[in-house]
């Protein structure tokens, strides 16, 4: 299952690189929001213009910034040439107001979904997810943060300044044709962007910084980490804070998931380090390894896969100084976090067996991949789920290499992986996850 986005830098003639200032996307306080989706042009490298999407701009989107409780009223607006849809990653609302591949926005169209904020403090995200067609979308450029706050989290003295103390940082790899155009479902993604910036260099303040990540990325898995092997705390994953912070050298990120970090720069000013993807640590079978697959021919049915300098290889994401900090700085990490009470596996209704194979030949890793032998139909209902069940979702991959598995609408707790507890970081709410092939 790989549908988010990406891309890579296969230009001919000589190119001048020069590193950038990170990009710090704007953000929608309000409950009322309005998005335009629009086509547009950027240059990620100079004197090359790439043509390119974006909400309320023409690359990426807005930083939508909501409250548990708050009562949203979304107008999009959709310019493009192509029909698309909106879709609100992680939130729990209702069917028509998901944005799923069903509720397409026609070009010149608007849709206006209505919702009740019922998510606990998280970082969500919103994409396109026209059926077919998002990887397209999102890989030209249509993608944005969703942050919700409660009153938990304002309780808790963290960082919640958006742009001085808390950071969006959406990571996503990227490939380019001859011409500066963006490539579609490639695997020669060798351009880092992040917040849509190449080579890009910033500056935290010298306090707590939160970091609020998104994998944006269509295929590759990244082990972010510190250059200097610094710990940083993990405070949140897809479905909002943990319980307490865990203290980590490396997170490992699939594309859609999310992931809530604090780092301690207190003592750090005049620091430089930077923010990678230790990719060489990466497992095999696992998009960004040196080996994407399981078994003899594991990248034959990738031919440009062993090409990318980026799989298998350690790379840099963002370069960081540490400059003085700001007026009233968070200078310590609390110790406990959110409350919530897990699932309990004897309470579950029902028990429902996925299991994912390819139909392609022995050690494929392009697919069609299936899941229970069916490929996605848009006239279908696979599962009518009763409300307010409790189910165990038992996922067994078949294929020759790792999928995210992302479900719509609700959160998840991971009971095991091939028997074994889930580790400390996969212990909170999901609603993504990444099954080992």
């Amino acid at each position: 299952m790989k549908y988010l986005l990406y891309a890579i830098l296969f230009f001919t003639g000589t190119l001048v690189f020069s590193q950038n200032a990170l990009n710090i996307p704007s953000a929608i306080t309000s409950t009322t929001i309005n998005l335009t989706l629009q086509e547009g042009t950027t240059d990620f490298y100079q004197g090359i213009t790439t043509n390119t999407m974006g909400a309320n701009g023409s690359l990426l989107g807005p930083t939508v910034i909501m409250n548990q409780g708050d009562n949203v009223d979304i107008t999009v607006d959709n310019q493009l040439t192509d029909s698309t849809t909106i879709h609100w990653h992680g939130l729990h609302v209702k069917p028509e107001d998901d944005g799923g591949p069903h509720t397409v926005i026609l070009p010149n169209e608007t849709w206006n979904p209505q919702f009740t904020v019922l998510d606990k403090a998280g970082t969500y995200w919103y994409h396109p997810h026209l059926h077919m067609q998002t990887d397209k979308h999102v890989s030209k450029g249509i993608a944005g943060l969703i942050l919700v706050r409660d009153s938990e989290e304002a309780a808790l003295n963290l960082p919640l300044t958006y742009g001085v103390d808390e950071f969006p940082l959406v990571l996503q790899t990227k490939g380019f044709d001859a011409n500066g155009q963006i490539l579609v479902h490639t695997d020669l993604d060798t351009s880092v962007l992040v917040n849509g910036t190449v080579d890009a260099i910033t500056d935290f303040p010298a306090q707590v910084v939160r970091l609020r990540v998104l994998n944006g990325s269509s295929q590759r898995v990244m082990e972010l980490g510190f250059s200097d092997n610094r710990a940083f705390s993990l405070i949140g994953t897809d479905g909002g804070l943990l319980s307490a912070p865990l203290n980590m050298t490396r997170y490992r990120i699939a594309p859609g998931q999310r992931a809530d970090i604090l780092i301690d720069l207190t003592t750090n000013q005049g620091d430089n380090f930077q923010l990678m993807s230790f990719a060489s640590e990466l497992p095999n079978a696992v998009y960004g390894a040196s080996q994407p697959g399981m078994g003899p021919g594991a990248t034959s049915s990738l031919p440009d896969y062993t090409s990318n300098p980026l799989n298998g290889s350690d790379y840099e994401l963002l370069d960081i100084n540490v400059v003085g900090a700001t007026t009233n700085p968070i200078q310590t990490i609390p110790s406990t976090l959110a409350t919530f009470s897990p699932l309990l596996e004897a309470d579950a209704d029902v028990t429902r067996n996925l299991t994912f194979t390819s139909s392609g030949a022995m050690g494929d890793l392009n697919g069609p991949f299936l899941i229970n032998g069916a490929t996605f139909d848009m006239s279908s209902i696979n599962y009518t789920i009763p409300l307010n069940n409790t189910e165990i979702w038992s996922l067994t991959n078949q294929t020759p290499i790792a999928h995210p598995f992302h479900i719509h609408d609700v959160q998840f707790f991971i009971l095991d992986i091939n028997g074994n507890p889930p580790p400390p970081e996969l212990q909170g709410l999901n609603d993504v996850v990444l099954v080992p092939a």
